[in-house]
């Protein structure tokens, strides 16, 4: 690819409740306190050709094409095109790619990118599709809550509490350690007073961890019917999911190289099974490593989202890497998931990542429910 990143920045992270430390804000109120931080950093920004953000919740006060309603709140030129993409947890980075894609391509010569999610205001599933009940669908295409998901691939893939205890636990360390470092929070722009990830709990430590209770058999018992008779050990507690949470980070994508903080080396997005939920993302890591002649080990740093304690813990256990290079700030099991914005929100920490420790080459990859998958590897320029 031939396209640029001129700069990239998020939010923190804010609780998903009445008083989280963004929950008064606006979905277009921390796309615009972004916008202006990129220009701040990047003068010039605001003159784009679009503004792509990915959003799950797109009603209420999400609705009404929230990349529209960003871009009129942020004062971008009224000839900028906006639009707002659905890719559930991949949204934020599908954005990304295919803003990098019409930039490629020469239909539009820069873009805003990344995405939004105020779960504090639009909750998990508030859209109420129909899909989530559909019970005339195949049974392997029915829709399953990604608790549920995560429980049954860590049941077929035969990974312990132990390891998902582990993974959580370092998370958490390695996210509480982070905040007294400047140059991995370089990217993330204080809004309305949140200067710091919220829900990161620097006390759940590993003995704490093994004490929990599994939290998701009752909800599992809903869903037997779409489970099929499949036998599924519960073992993911509360603190194995990511927290929901509220959270914007944003992209700005151009084909100058002038002045470029990072290089898009490859991108690609990937359905995989449904019935393999929390997969896609594999398959999408894997196609970006294949079309680029990479291996994991010249990658200096990953962003691998912690979609379920289950999919990290698969990551370290399927693939030779170096843990040390991976989610060096700690993860979303620490820092929460606002679930349209979580790609752009992982690229923004991948870049502060790769300027921390000088390296070359990162990767990021992201997950979610009903097989939807992406990953882009980044060169740093700067």
């Amino acid at each position: 690819m031939t396209v640029y990143i001129r700069d990239a920045v998020r939010t923190p992270r804010g609780k998903a409740k009445p008083d989280g430390g963004l929950a008064q804000q606006t979905p277009q109120g921390l796309v615009t306190a972004l916008v202006n931080a990129l220009e701040a950093r990047a003068p010039g920004t605001k003159d784009t050709d679009a503004l792509m953000l990915g959003c799950v919740g797109q009603i209420g006060a999400q609705g009404g094409n929230i990349a529209m309603v960003a871009k009129l709140a942020a004062g971008l030129p009224d000839g900028a095109a906006a639009q707002t993409i659905n890719a559930y947890c991949a949204s934020g980075l599908v954005a990304i790619g295919q803003a990098a894609a019409l930039i490629e391509t020469g239909v539009i010569d820069t873009a805003i990118a990344g995405g939004v999610e105020m779960m504090s205001a639009v909750g998990f599933m508030a859209d109420k599709a129909n899909f989530y009940t559909d019970r005339a669908l195949p049974r392997a295409a029915q829709y399953l809550p990604v608790a549920i998901a995560a429980d049954r691939l860590s049941t077929r893939e035969g990974i312990a509490r132990e390891a998902m205890d582990a993974v959580t636990a370092t998370s958490q360390a390695r996210a509480a350690a982070a905040e007294g470092n400047i140059a991995l929070t370089r990217s993330r722009i204080a809004v309305a007073g949140l200067v710091s990830d919220e829900c990161t709990r620097a006390g759940l430590t590993l003995e704490k961890l093994t004490s929990l209770p599994a939290a998701f058999a009752e909800l599992g018992a809903g869903y037997a019917d779409v489970l099929g008779g499949e036998a599924v050990t519960y073992t993911h507690t509360i603190a194995h999911a990511p927290p929901i949470c509220d959270g914007a980070g944003l992209a700005a994508l151009t084909r100058e190289a002038e002045g470029a903080r990072a290089k898009i080396i490859a991108y690609a997005e990937i359905g995989a099974d449904p019935a393999a939920s929390l997969t896609a993302g594999f398959a999408a890591m894997d196609k970006v490593l294949v079309r680029t002649g990479l291996s994991l080990a010249e990658i200096d740093r990953i962003e691998f989202m912690e979609a379920f304690a289950v999919t990290i813990a698969k990551f370290l256990r399927d693939h030779d890497v170096d843990p040390a290079r991976v989610n060096i700030s700690g993860g979303h099991l620490a820092k929460g998931h606002p679930m349209g914005a979580t790609g752009a929100i992982l690229l923004s920490t991948l870049l502060d990542t790769l300027d921390a420790c000088n390296g070359k080459l990162g990767l990021v990859v992201v997950t979610g429910a009903s097989g939807v998958g992406a990953a882009m590897i980044v060169e740093r320029l700067t």
